[in-house]
């Protein structure tokens, strides 16, 4: 017993090492070298005392050594298995995906542990393993029937990990119409957040057989498509044009690859055609639709056309020929922006007299960056682009189409525009003098609101661009507040 002191001693010492360095460290970056070395220590040691792990003990031997031998190999043989699963925890890690793995790790770190278990009843306590699996073939017969839906969840759980049809973060839908965003999978079930920011538990098994639609592959990006039906007001390719105008006036729509106009049907009245565009990401359809429907509608005013009515066909021997589209005056133009629309017919009237139409090929630059407007300026049709260029980079602000104004801050701040501002197709603009507004905002206060709530987004919007975050300095009411004062500094303040 005298030539073990030694060992157990080394042993013990090992063995405690092992359990702080598992307690300590739990990021696995430095727990698989360490449990490496004291695994090697520990075979060194075993060896020089003359004990072989993977060997069966003989026989005969003294007692104490046998108990002595067989809790060092039980040692020997959890530290093996330490190392093994460490390795498997590093692997992961290092492959920066740790949750979406988390499946197959248990699983490997499962099967090392149940190999260390084998190997000790083997080599320990000299139990043939043979014989012990065969007798609890019996047990796991009847587990595996009592766990039958469990144990589906957890092969369904193990193919689809293999597999690999969604990792965590995806948005998926599954044929029974429930959809979401994967944060979590696990043995038995993935969890899914749904649109309403509830959360979905689904067994794996169930997801294992559904039809699934990954909208997160290959990439965020997500096709939206809309039907409509357009009145026959103008040929074809004119109504094609206009809505190519439309979807160039979208925020929300991805414009590489551009998006798609394909005309669909036509008859007597009306000319069918679906709209085809891309969107960041799935949370950005609702938004993206929103926008669009608005932007059919102001553009479709700008135009002088309308939406089909969507009743039945009557047929008729000899159908008339649909008008042609009846081109919309200045004073119809101006009242698709919802700030002018609210005027009196009398003062719209008065409006549309004093403004100044100004035509824009495609192209055009219409104001330069940090150039001070003196009107506000009302775009009647097409599409501008506002772009803030520096340092050679290039970054878009926003996307004007009919109804929108700018130049507001020129007049109300006495500071330029924040970017070049361009026709990205053919467009008219109204140019509207800070007297002429002044009159107008006299009959008209609530149009100081309007214009002081756009502005001050606008401003919000540009602080976020340029700083990530941060606050306005200029809030709807004050600003609402300076174009009043401005307006009556002119003499042109309504009466109390």
């Amino acid at each position: 017993m005298s030539h073990l002191t030694g060992p157990i001693l080394q042993i013990a010492f090992l063995t405690v090492a092992f359990v702080v360095i598992h307690q300590i460290d739990r990021s696995h970056r430095f727990k698989f070298p360490a449990n490496l070395l004291l695994f090697a220590m520990l075979t060194g040691v075993l060896l020089y005392g003359g004990i072989v792990p993977y060997a069966i003990t003989e026989p005969g031997a003294e007692p104490s050594v046998q108990v002595t031998s067989g809790v060092a190999k039980v040692i020997w043989w959890i530290g093996g298995a330490l190392v093994m699963a460490s390795f498997v925890r590093l692997f992961v890690v290092f492959e920066r995906k740790p949750r979406e793995a988390r499946l197959i790790q248990d699983l490997l770190v499962a099967m090392i542990y149940v190999g260390a278990s084998l190997s000790i009843v083997s080599y320990v306590f000299s139990v043939p393993v043979g014989t012990l699996i065969a007798t609890s073939g019996i047990v796991a017969v009847i587990l595996g029937l009592a766990l039958q839906s469990t144990l589906s969840d957890v092969f369904s759980g193990i193919a689809l990990n293999l597999g690999r049809p969604y990792t965590v973060g995806d948005w998926i839908v599954i044929d029974s119409g429930r959809q979401g965003r994967v944060i979590e999978t696990n043995w038995r079930a993935t969890h899914l957040l749904n649109g309403d920011n509830d959360l979905v538990v689904i067994p794996n098994s169930t997801l294992a057989k559904s039809q699934l639609v990954n909208l997160s592959s290959p990439d965020e990006t997500h096709g939206v498509n809309l039907s409509l039906r357009i009145c026959r007001g103008c040929t074809p390719s004119e109504i094609k044009t206009l809505f190519e105008s439309i979807l160039t006036g979208s925020r929300h729509a991805i414009h590489l690859p551009a998006p798609a106009v394909m005309l669909t049907d036509m008859d007597a009245d009306s000319v069918s055609l679906d709209l085809g565009f891309r969107v960041r990401d799935a949370s950005r359809i609702i938004p993206a639709k929103n926008e669009m429907f608005d932007l059919v509608h102001r553009h479709l005013l700008a135009a002088g056309l309308s939406l089909a009515c969507r009743s039945a066909e009557v047929f008729a021997p000899l159908p008339a020929p649909a008008p042609m589209a009846k081109k919309p005056g200045t004073s119809d133009l101006i009242k698709i922006a919802s700030a002018f629309a609210r005027l009196p017919d009398e003062t719209l009237q008065v409006l549309a007299n004093g403004v100044r139409g100004l035509s824009f090929a495609q192209g055009a630059e219409i104001l330069s960056q940090d150039q001070k407007s003196r009107s506000l300026m009302l775009v009647g049709t097409g599409v501008l682009l506002v772009e803030r260029r520096s340092g050679g980079v290039v970054l878009e602000l926003n996307r004007l189409n009919p109804g929108d104004f700018f130049g507001e801050r020129g007049i109300l701040l006495d500071v330029g525009e924040p970017g070049h501002i361009t026709a990205l197709v053919p467009s008219m603009v109204f140019e509207v003098p800070s007297e002429l507004l002044a009159s107008v905002t006299a009959v008209c206060p609530e149009l100081a609101d309007t214009i002081a709530a756009t502005l001050a987004s606008r401003i919000q919007a540009e602080t976020t661009f340029a700083n990530g975050a941060g606050q306005s300095a200029h809030h709807p009411e004050n600003l609402a507040q300076r174009i009043r004062a401005l307006f009556r500094a002119s003499g042109y303040a309504p009466n109390p």
